[in-house]
């Protein structure tokens, strides 16, 4: 007879599941929302995920997440700037929601708090499945965050900004945002903060029939935080949404994309770009469904890569038989600025239609020396000529 033994928690682990048993009684939610947190933790109990969890090959999340540091309800942190000038800001600070909110005309906003506490939201508390590893971690322990509601024909000419801004500690966000049919809208989700974090956020995005919709994460943590970032996304009929996506700090960072292109000559664009130096880890994994006929998408991601630091892209468009006539294609190109850089990417096309046009590519590249030699022999020092030479690349 064989016994095997559970393998033991990691320091992380353990931390996460007494955080939990001490923050228990102060996490909103009626019955149902309890119920689902429980569930959570049970799931993060079972381990966090390793490099044998295919998803999660590239980053074995169990051995990178050294240390978890605890809530810190005296953590101070204010609001930023806006990217964009007469955005309308939402802010999270420290991972509490303002009671003071704008009014946006055609959005109907409500704090996340409020809907945890009579339980609307607690079926969306629940991890897509087993490798889940950011649903079940948000889900557990999520206390706050904004929920916005987009009125039918709402056509919006400035930004809505929600703006996540850490001090320290733990900080777990949602951003629940449906979107009505013939709107016209930008949002922006902004992540940043200066201290020693762990944070996780998870989003979820209905975009109705007709809409078009340009959705903007900006990931700029410090150095010494962890951001665990989940984006989920419904596609409409005749809707287009673009997502951009742009890494620039963290220590430890996964953001994960997951799209289901629902509806007949919908529209999905994904421009991604990670700037990665020092000893950072960062990781972008996408699984985008074509679920209809008549639908189309187009992903580029482009890395600049230096340091110490190491960079992945996972991306896998699955086209279902029922999805004749789709139009899919994906590229990943880096540009490594170091010997000791590293990028990992691995692309991928699931295809069960047989009248479809998908393809994928991936390059890798570093400066060209006679490049760099030509433009510091006419006066430019070997820094402002690198930098040249990375737009000119890009």
């Amino acid at each position: 007879m064989n016994i095997h033994a559970a393998p033991q928690r990691t320091a992380a682990e353990t931390a996460l599941i007494d955080s939990f048993a001490a923050r228990i009684t102060d996490l909103p939610g009626d019955g149902a929302v309890m119920v689902k947190r429980d569930n959570a933790i049970e799931q993060v109990k079972a381990g966090l995920p390793t490099r044998r969890v295919e998803a999660w090959h590239y980053t074995d999340l169990r051995r990178l997440l050294t240390a978890v540091p605890a809530f810190d309800p005296a953590a101070h942190a204010a609001p930023v700037t806006p990217l964009v000038e007469g955005a309308a800001v939402l802010p999270l600070l420290n991972g509490v929601s303002s009671d003071k909110l704008p009014k946006i005309d055609g959005v109907a906003v409500e704090r996340l708090s409020e809907k945890l506490g009579d339980g609307s939201v607690a079926r969306a508390l629940e991890p897509a499945d087993a490798d889940d590893a950011i649903g079940a971690l948000n889900a557990a322990f999520v206390a706050d965050g904004y929920f916005l509601e987009v009125a039918d024909g709402t056509q919006l000419s400035a930004p809505i900004e929600l703006q996540d801004v850490q001090a320290g500690g733990q900080v777990h966000v949602r951003l629940p945002v449906r979107i009505g049919n013939g709107v016209r809208v930008t949002v922006i989700e902004r992540h940043t903060g200066e201290g020693t974090a762990l944070v996780s956020s998870v989003g979820n995005l209905t975009v109705g029939d007709d809409s078009e919709v340009l959705y903007v994460i900006v990931q700029e943590q410090s150095d010494s935080a962890t951001h665990l970032g989940q984006f989920n996304a419904w596609i409409g009929r005749n809707a287009k949404l673009t997502l951009f996506v742009m890494n620039a700090g963290g220590r430890l960072v996964r953001q994960e994309i997951r799209v289901a292109v629902k509806g007949e000559g919908s529209d999905f664009q994904l421009r991604g770009v990670n700037l990665l130096g020092g000893e950072t880890h960062t990781d972008v994994t996408m699984v985008l469904d074509h679920a209809v006929p008549e639908t189309g998408s187009r992903e580029l991601v482009r890395n600049v890569v230096t340091g110490r630091a190491r960079g992945v892209f996972q991306g896998r468009i699955n086209v279902h038989q029922v999805a004749q006539k789709t139009d899919a294609k994906m590229a990943c190109n880096t540009l490594l600025l170091s010997d000791d850089a590293e990028f990992s990417t691995k692309p991928e096309l699931e295809i069960f239609a047989d009248d479809v046009a998908c393809g994928h590519g991936a390059t890798v590249t570093e400066i060209d020396r006679n490049h760099l030699f030509y433009m510091m022999a006419r006066g430019i020092d070997e820094k402002t000529a690198r930098g040249l030479l990375v737009l000119l690349y890009h």
